[in-house]
């Protein structure tokens, strides 16, 4: 008996050490992104859309802006934190002091949406191009905070004379649902934009956003050029390299998966429809071939696709991972070579 008791004592011991072991990293996690949801509190992005704001919409056209507020990145903590040093922008966010950014409020079906502008301080007309940023699920201020961050790694072209704008997407994410009409209506939205070309408008979209970016270049004939960075082109494939994408993503967001699961990735994966793609658009693929998140052969797969087509694309494979952590300045001149001749 004594000897169970022991042999008991210490299982218990090791099941305490392993949930410990398992649950601090997973707590801090969440401490983390509780922390930072907290210091975004009294931002501009902590702005909440009311009742009174979708009284005010009701005959706008989608598309058009209800609300536009100029902000600096100091005047947001997270953010700024990540850019300066002993209050001064560090030396390669520098540029950021010639960009003004704008949150905005704007009508997508019967919704309002937050969406970020950036755009040269100089006075003149430029092109204009959409970011659509990775990620899902996000909501309010996160969502907000998610996407200027994210914009901040573009932000050269605002610097090279584009405007640049992204979409928070709807907080009833559908993954590439009915949520891709806040992208799309992005092109009416820019007709308000009063340094934006209309009439040139590119698109820019990473990981998830890849995916919204094919989708874009399927319903309009609007985007004049893309670049998709490590976006996903079937979606059923990521299954088989992140199992648990299933049910943490696709089953939680995409509705009526469970009934529809193959139709439904099928709509969202370029691979089935590469040939309902914009024939008058063209595309930049960029694949880091280190990718732990989207396997580089989604871009591989994509690639041949558009080959057999002859669609207008260019294929770039880096040796780097997902974000192109390392590679950022060879990023940036591939994103203004590539703008700089297509749009």
């Amino acid at each position: 008996m004594k000897i169970y008791k022991q042999i008991t004592l210490f299982g218990g011991i090791l099941i305490l050490i392993g949930a410990l072991f398992i649950g601090f990293p997973i707590g801090k996690k969440y401490y983390k992104a509780y922390q930072v949801k907290e210091k975004l509190t009294n931002t501009v992005l902590d702005k909440k859309i009311t009742l009174n704001d979708y009284q005010k919409v009701r005959n706008l056209k989608n598309g058009q802006i209800i609300s536009k507020k100029s902000f600096k990145l100091s005047e947001i903590p997270p953010i700024w934190n990540n850019v300066s040093k002993n209050d001064s922008l560090i030396s390669k966010y520098k540029h950021l002091d010639n960009i003004i950014f704008y949150l905005i409020v704007y009508k997508s079906d019967s919704l309002l949406i937050n969406g970020i502008i950036a755009e040269p301080k100089k006075d003149g007309k430029f092109p204009a191009i959409i970011f659509n940023r990775g990620g899902n699920k996000e909501i309010g201020k996160v969502a907000k905070a998610k996407t200027l961050y994210s914009l901040l790694g573009f932000t050269k072209l605002v610097e090279e004379g584009y405007v640049v704008i992204a979409s928070c997407y709807r907080e009833n994410d559908e993954f590439g649902g009915k949520d891709i009409n806040d992208v799309l209506y992005l092109t009416e939205t820019i007709k308000e934009v009063e340094k934006a070309d209309s009439n040139r408008i590119g698109m820019l979209g990473w990981s998830r956003g890849g995916m919204m970016t094919y989708l874009s270049i399927k319903y309009s004939d609007k985007i004049k050029t893309a670049v998709i960075g490590n976006g996903p082109s079937d979606l059923e494939k990521l299954i088989i390299d992140r199992p648990k994408i299933e049910s943490m993503v696709y089953a939680k967001l995409i509705p009526k998966y469970k009934e529809n699961k193959n139709e439904e990735l099928k709509k969202r994966s370029v691979s089935y429809w590469v040939d309902e793609l914009d024939k008058n658009s063209s595309l930049l693929i960029l694949c880091g071939t280190e990718d732990k998140q989207v396997n580089p052969n989604q871009a591989d797969i994509i690639a041949n696709k558009l080959a057999k087509i002859g669609y207008d694309f260019k294929f770039k494979k880096i040796k780097t991972d997902h974000k192109f952590s390392d590679k950022k300045e060879e990023l940036n001149n591939l994103l203004i070579d590539w703008f700089k001749e297509k749009l």
